[in-house]
């Protein structure tokens, strides 16, 4: 093991004291208002004198404010209500009591937290409490630390792309540079933490894509910038430049954020459609990458938003307790920009994610569009190479759905083509997708789908077509389902005009008769509106499904319940939730082609759509006129050159084009 220069002087503060002190009286005002409300918030707090059975994870964050707001104001009062919180944490024979206690998020996010109180305030507690905290801290940092060993190649320990590995070794990280000088052995645990991150660094994706979604995106990767923070602050080793994950991961979130950029897309494990914003994380990636945008939408949310996500999001602790973060990220000499320059598409390779909205404004139309194997291509393979390496199991995508080839849809302020959200059993059928015989995914109906597959189990985004606000992608996930159905092609051709019209062309085959299922799922019941139309009312917005083949299929709306446990600290919680699902059902054939058009409209807006298709064998031209406006989108399901004149687009498939539906043609 090699010795370590580190920096002494409290962790994070060292060298910058001074100037925190005095940009607080203006620079940082807002950020130190932010930590004092969150501290007298804090003080009306009842504080468990016995271990409750939910999460203790908020004392963490508790003692991190409570201690920065001592240190940086020197009112004994914040002192005294830190004491509080550490009298109870220090006191708990173990830390977390319902799932992995000692092991696992609650240890790791007290290790980090009451580390920052002890290097930060420890010297003005009473001889005997810092003794305490110092020696608990000592106590489960060696737990923590020997189950990493111990379990190395299995769970959290070896789980690379998962938030519990970056938490976990964030927690051990910072307790053992805050006990480093009273406790040599710790070197052994920043160490660790350093080779992990290493290796976490090299094996993340490079487009800044998240495979657990964006609640986990906004709970989990900020622990990847703190361990990344305090190792540039203790030993001078500035990781930051090296990441391309963290460099293009403020764009993924961008643009998986709703049209009223407050809610989010949710694909994935997510509890909510609020949790996603961090404050404090966009400010590190401003500081950090220079990204103006990322100056532009901490300050909207911390103006706009932050108040409605602090009290309705499903995610604990939530957002409050980034305070101290707040404060210490934020940088005045980041640029801020708003988002007018950048483009209103865009496309993740590593998660095969496809996203384009018609604007930046509230009531744009938008759609996300994705198709990878589990945990994304780089987790995928890198993962498997590594099992047929050692025999480590690296990959936990528990939190991945089986969604590739499926679709989100949002328009005029509402969820129109909705995700599940989270679930314990996961399940195709939840999702905008295609069911063979009734059946989805192979190994699905349980939390971890992918797990124990082969490499050859992978879904992708064949091709993509990001142009003159046109958005095309088109994705194959035969190989996601049972070998036995025999599949062929499972190939989705989606296309979102500039002004927000949607068409569809599923394009199915088997070597045997199957019968095929094609699904959308809405909040409310779609209601029938004529032959091959239906309207599925969604608050602000209406969903208009235009049904253009097969004939004769079976249609139907049914309820779909979607059972639910999103807390490991809970384990007998268990919710419901409801979304209703059009189902569109072809007698057994050996192959199947579904044509569907999808319009947002305005909840009291008289749209007029109608939609018709052309066929010529593997050619498909879809004419859609609404609102005075034609559009038509002609695809060559082969990969020939789609014929199109007088294109306004035209790629490898793919040709389109808009004008006024009154011109001659």
């Amino acid at each position: 093991m090699t010795e370590t220069t580190v920096q002494t002087g409290p962790l994070l503060l060292a060298g910058r004291e001074a100037e925190l002190r005095q940009e607080l009286h203006d620079a940082r005002r807002p950020q130190l208002r932010r930590l004092l409300e969150e501290c007298e918030r804090l003080r009306g707090e009842v504080i468990p004198l016995e271990p409750p059975n939910p999460s203790v994870t908020y004392f963490g964050s508790a003692s991190a404010n409570l201690a920065l707001a001592y240190r940086l104001t020197g009112q004994e009062h914040y002192l005294t209500e830190l004491r509080r919180y550490l009298a109870s944490a220090v006191s708990f024979p173990h830390w977390g009591k319902a799932h992995m206690p000692d092991h696992d998020l609650d240890a790791a996010w007290l290790l980090h937290g009451l580390s920052l109180a002890y290097s930060w305030a420890g010297d003005a507690l009473p001889d005997d409490e810092r003794t305490a905290l110092r020696d608990k801290l000592i106590l489960q940092g060696t737990r923590m630390y020997d189950f990493a060993v111990s379990t190395e190649g299995r769970w959290w320990s070896s789980s690379y792309w998962q938030n519990h590995n970056w938490i976990c070794y964030a927690g051990l990280a910072t307790a053992g540079y805050a006990l480093r000088s009273e406790h040599p052995e710790t070197l052994a645990w920043t160490e660790r933490a350093k080779q992990n991150f290493d290796t976490v660094l090299s094996m993340l994706n490079e487009d800044g894509s998240n495979n657990e979604g964006v609640v986990y995106w906004r709970y989990g990767v900020p622990w990847i910038v703190t361990y990344l923070d305090v190792l540039k602050a203790v030993e001078g080793i500035d990781w930051f430049p090296r990441s391309a994950y963290l460099r293009e991961t403020f764009w993924y979130r961008l643009h998986q954020a709703a049209p009223d950029l407050e809610r989010i897309v949710n694909h994935g494990d997510c509890h909510d459609r609020r949790s996603g914003h961090s404050v404090a994380m966009y400010y590190k990636l401003a500081a950090e990458y220079r990204i103006p945008q990322a100056q532009w939408l901490a300050e909207k949310v911390a103006q706009e938003y932050f108040w409605r996500e602090a009290y309705e999001s499903g995610v604990r602790p939530g957002v409050r307790p980034e305070a101290y973060q707040e404060l210490l990220w934020f940088d005045p000499s980041a640029p801020s920009t708003d988002l007018s320059d950048v483009p209103t598409s865009a496309f993740f390779p590593d998660l095969g994610l496809v996203v384009g909205r018609t604007s930046w404004e509230p009531d744009a139309t938008l759609v996300s569009f994705k198709s990878a194997p589990g945990g994304g291509h780089k987790a995928w393979d890198t993962a498997h190479r590594i099992q047929d390496e050692t025999g480590w199991i690296t990959l936990n995508a528990g939190h991945h759905h089986p969604d590739s080839g499926t679709f989100v849809l949002l328009g005029k302020g509402s969820y129109l083509a909705i995700d599940e959200g989270y679930s314990s059993r996961k399940r195709t059928e939840h999702h905008n997708a295609i069911l063979i015989d009734g059946q989805g995914f192979a190994n699905e109906d349980r939390y971890h789908v992918f797990e124990g597959l082969g490499t050859e189990r992978t879904a992708e985004m064949l091709t993509t077509t990001l142009d003159a606000g046109w958005v095309h992608g088109v994705s194959e996930c035969s190989r996601m389902y049972d070998p036995d159905l025999g599949l062929e092609r499972v190939r989705r051709h989606l296309v979102m005009s500039p002004a927000g019209t949607v068409v569809i062309v599923d394009d199915l085959a088997a070597s045997a008769p199957r019968a095929w299922t094609w699904l959308l799922q809405t909040d409310n019941p779609a209601l029938p509106d004529g032959p091959g139309r239906w309207i599925a009312p969604a608050g602000s917005g209406v969903l208009h499904v235009r049904t253009l083949g097969p004939e004769g299929s079976d249609d139907r709306v049914v309820r779909t319940g979607i059972q639910a446990n999103p807390t490991s600290s809970t384990p007998g919680l268990e919710i419901e939730n409801v979304q209703y699902t059009l189902q569109r059902e072809t007698a057994p054939a050996k192959t199947a082609r579904f044509v569907t058009v999808l319009k947002a409209a305005g909840w009291d807006e008289d749209l007029t759509l109608s939609a018709t298709v052309t066929i010529d064998g593997d050619e498909f031209l879809v004419t859609v006129e609404s609102a005075g406006r034609r559009e038509q989108i002609a695809l060559h399901l082969e990969d020939g050159n789609a014929t199109l004149e007088q294109a306004d687009v035209a790629q490898a498939g793919f040709a389109a084009r808009t004008d006024d539906a009154a011109q001659e043609r």
